[in-house]
């Protein structure tokens, strides 16, 4: 039964909870209304299944309803065409004759009629053929003649629009010149593989049905989403694919162990354009007479990738489970995953993959009309940032500048007018960003010096003072985009490196002083789970093979090209001077990432920002919802408790220790012997009374050690010790899994033994690796401890920067500046995803413990998710505050026994 924007009820696997109801009930409006829902289900309340259920309800009754009113307009124009027959009775005043009009209106009618029985007709298709895939029957195209092969695949690597355009040749080194550059080779290009064509199989690869992308941050967020359609009632009928990145999706073990995402792409493409240069005249290969033979993808056949596409579509993968499929049926997973986008109902992707354009273009994403949600959204403003930012060092430019010259240099005679000009002046732009750095391109930069320093500034001054204003980035812009130059250099390099081409080696930068805490503190996060951004940082070391094999250092500097024509207003140059020239680099900082969110909010139908913990909403809902130009009456927000009852959580916050000690954790403050003690002795009481495990953050990497290497000095981690094994968190992400492992493990033991430790303390960093994507639910985190306020660097130049950019463009609101507001959200959204750790389902119960007087400020207290500030309990002394902590485990072991 349905309702008006509403749906009475929805398939769950189980008796949803009443939260859950009005979740998708909300979900369900939003989506039928095309509006932009701002959803906050805390982890723990089924927030996945409630998505899942809501939205793919919406999705079957959307069909249902397009269905039926095409079937009513095509029988309403039938009846039209068999009816007016008759000859038409209305006086026409205008010019034409009677028999003109009535000609006109019939051929309109007619028209419409034939496109909705086409339509009809694909949507039959598509069903039969997704019904025959489910049933596995063999399918007629699998068995295709293997002479077809080439021309299918052709076509699907044109549709992926990341094919280098060649010249036909066999002249050497054809394939490194830049095709002649003419904008409008593309409309020539698109008709020879969107042509008419008689196979409507193709027709139905082409076109894009009504469907629903889920975005989340993480491969290890997405798989999990994945496994939970696979257990929802719309598993059998769904179909999904997932989207990743060459280097999650790669099943070709050598260009696999190539390792970096960019030498992995390079490797991807240059195989694809083997396949396709060598096939019409094979002759060349007896002709050529340097270089081994080149190689092709053996996974990248069309009948197999057709084949793969339609068992995905069949039944609900995951990566892990596409990748099995991918080597047991020999097809690539990653072009089949990007051929079954348009077909698809449901297709999962990582963030950058969305929310970049160049990205989203490439992987064939469509968004006009469709609905986007995006999941674990908490940090979406820092993740636009973060992904249209870009970097490049004094060392990169001086290698791309050498790479360049000499690519013109060698090629001057076969490059065409257009190509030297545009060559030269990327020499030019490249020229002036280096003395920007205060540099010169011809010398060694790991041998110059500069002085050192910070400078900002806006786009403008930036171009003008680096003498670059009377160049024209977006065509340069485009010239990369269609010439694909960077790919040609790294090819040119990687053959003739060792043969009199110099490859400038970029020095190591040190990635750790470039980051800031805080506002891009995402980048740590993207760089640790692997996902990565379009144009990610080259990494070089090792071997001296290795930095044969570099990747060219010009796509850094495509990045940095592509972000500096953003509007002057948006963003920020800095200028970061590190002495020497190769260590020095010039950074790009998105200030307004609304601009790029706007062409999602424009184009999607309705988009879902969805997370556990959505809190402070206002600034979010200012800064990238109404300064993109949605009006308020299309944001709905939608916030609900936690399932768990209210006695099963206990929050304190402290203002001061066991022995009297004020807590105050401000950076003037916090490295006294006193307040690390009082720390410790807090730690101790705390270890004494709680079960199971015990998770401390602490807000910077730096105050941990130091404040862990006073406890090793004085004892007090001694007396830890006695109580519960003590774990830290590792400094590699590959680490992690290890610790957690460990961690379990000893908290199941010490529950087993009676007597000895009770458990485990584990010391981890407020947005670090545990503080985000990782849950410890019952044992394994009976007790959150916060110690300080994680606010960021407040002297970083790039804070600064946005502190002032805000104060200039949003409105002051409660007698604060946005630029405060920045600071204080910040910190409370890292605290938030901290102690969100700890509830993770119905039966869970925790305590949680802020150590500082400055959580018990009114405004600092209201940015809690409501669920935990309702319960929350403020001691201005430590006894209260223990006697409560001891009253709630007591209770909850009463109740166990």
């Amino acid at each position: 039964m349905n309702m008006e924007n509403g749906r009475a009820q929805f398939p769950f696997p189980y008796q949803p909870y009443d939260i859950q109801e009005q979740f998708m009930q909300a979900l369900y409006s939003v989506l039928e209304q095309g509006k932009v829902g701002i959803f906050e289900s805390p982890t723990g309340t089924g927030k996945s299944l409630s998505l899942i259920c809501g939205a793919l309800s919406w999705l079957t009754d959307h069909e249902e309803k397009s269905r039926q009113k095409a079937a009513a307009l095509l029988h309403e124009g039938q009846l039209v065409l068999s009816t007016s027959a008759a000859p038409s009775s209305t006086t026409s005043y205008s010019a034409e004759p009677d028999w003109i009009t009535d000609f006109v209106q019939k051929k309109a009618e007619r028209d419409l009629v034939s496109k909705l029985k086409e339509e009809e007709l694909k949507r039959k298709k598509r069903e039969e053929r997704l019904e025959m895939i489910r049933n596995n029957v063999q399918l007629k195209y699998a068995m295709k003649r293997k002479s077809s092969d080439d021309e299918e695949a052709f076509k699907l690597l044109k549709l992926s629009k990341e094919e280098d355009t060649e010249t036909q040749g066999d002249q050497e080194d054809e394939e490194f010149i830049v095709a002649e550059y003419e904008s409008d080779d593309e409309s020539k290009t698109r008709t020879r593989f969107c042509g008419a064509d008689d196979d409507t199989d193709d027709e139905l690869v082409e076109e894009h049905v009504n469907k629903i992308y889920y975005c989340s941050r993480t491969h290890s967020q997405l798989a999990q989403f994945v496994h939970e359609v696979q257990k929802s009632p719309f598993s059998k009928e769904i179909s999904l694919v997932t989207l990743g990145s060459r280097q999650n999706l790669c099943i070709n073990e050598e260009v696999r162990r190539l390792g970096s995402s960019q030498r992995i792409n390079d490797r991807c493409m240059e195989m694809q354009k083997n396949k396709h240069g060598e096939k019409p005249h094979n002759e060349e290969r007896v002709k050529r007479k340097r270089g081994p033979a080149k190689s092709v993808c053996p996974y990248n056949k069309a009948s197999a990738l057709q084949h793969m596409r339609d068992n995905v579509l069949g039944t609900v993968h995951d990566i892990e489970q596409m990748l099995k499929l991918g080597r047991e049926t020999h097809s690539c997973p990653y072009y089949a995953a990007r051929l079954a986008v348009p077909p698809a109902q449901l297709v999962v992707l990582p963030y950058q993959m969305l929310l970049h354009e160049a990205t989203r273009r490439a992987a064939g994403v469509k968004l006009k009309g469709q609905v986007v949600i995006i999941d674990e959204a908490h940090n979406l403003s820092d993740t636009l940032s973060c992904i249209h930012s870009a970097e490049v060092t004094g060392a990169q430019l001086c290698r791309a500048y050498s790479q360049l010259a000499q690519y013109g240099d060698r090629y001057k005679s076969r490059l065409k007018a257009k190509n030297v000009m545009y060559i030269k002046q990327i020499l030019f732009v490249m020229e002036g960003l280096v003395r920007a750095l205060g540099g010169k391109v011809g010398q060694n930069p790991q041998s110059q010096t500069t002085l050192t320093g910070t400078e900002l500034h806006t786009i403008n001054n930036f171009l003008f003072k680096a003498q670059i204003d009377n160049i024209n980035l977006f065509k340069l812009q485009r010239y990369f985009e269609k010439s694909m130059i960077s790919r040609k250099l790294g090819g040119f390099v990687e053959k003739y490196a060792g043969s009199g081409v110099s490859v400038h080696t970029p020095s190591r930068t040190n990635k750790e002083n470039r980051r800031t805490e805080g506002l891009n503190r995402y980048l740590q996060t993207l760089q640790s789970t692997q996902i990565n951004a379009p144009v990610p940082p080259v990494d070089q070391q090792g071997s001296e093979a290795e930095k044969v094999l570099a990747t060219s250092p010009m796509m850094q500097v495509e990045g940095f090209f592509m972000a500096l024509t953003n509007s002057n207003t948006d963003g920020r140059v800095l200028v970061h001077k590190q002495g020497t020239l190769s260590e020095s680099s010039i950074k790009f900082l998105l200030l307004n990432p609304a601009v790029h969110f706007a062409q999602v909010l424009k184009q999607c139908r309705a988009v879902v920002i969805a997370g556990g913990t959505m809190q402070p909403v206002s600034d979010f809902k200012q800064e990238l919802l109404l300064s993109a130009g949605v009006g308020e009456e299309r944001i709905t927000e939608f916030s609900c408790g936690h399932v768990i009852p209210p006695e099963n959580i206990l929050p304190l916050v402290l203002c001061s220790g066991p022995s009297g000690q004020e807590l105050d954790f401000t950076y003037q403050n916090r490295d006294s012997p006193r307040m690390m003690d009082e720390t410790g002795r807090i730690l101790s009481n705390v270890c004494n009374m709680v079960p199971g495990g015990v998770v401390c953050f602490f807000p910077s990497y730096e105050y941990s050690r130091r404040i862990v290497s006073h406890w090793e000095a004085s004892g007090a981690l001694t007396r830890l010790a006695n109580k519960k094994k003590i774990f830290q968190e590792p400094k590699k992400s590959n680490q992690v899994e290890q610790v957690l492992n460990e961690f379990s493990r000893c908290i199941q033991r010490s529950a087993v033994d009676a007597g000895g430790l009770t458990g485990a303390l584990l010391f981890s960093v407020v947005g670090g690796k545990m503080s985000e994507g990782i849950n410890f639910s019952d044992d394994l985190g009976r007790c959150v401890v916060m110690v300080g306020m994680p606010y960021p660097n407040i002297k970083s130049p790039e804070l600064q920067e946005k502190m002032s950019y805000l104060d200039k463009h949003l409105p002051h609101s409660g007698g604060r500046s946005p630029g405060q507001a920045l600071i204080e959200n910040l910190c409370m959204k890292a605290v938030n995803q901290s102690i969100g750790r700890a509830i993770r389902h119905r039966g869970d119960y925790s305590c949680i413990v802020m150590c500082d007087r400055r959580y018990s400020r009114p405004a600092t207290l209201a940015k809690l998710p409501t669920w935990i500030r309702n319960r929350t309990s403020t001691h201005t002394t430590f006894g209260p505050a223990f006697a409560a902590l001891r009253k709630f485990f007591l209770e909850k072991k009463h109740k166990q026994a």
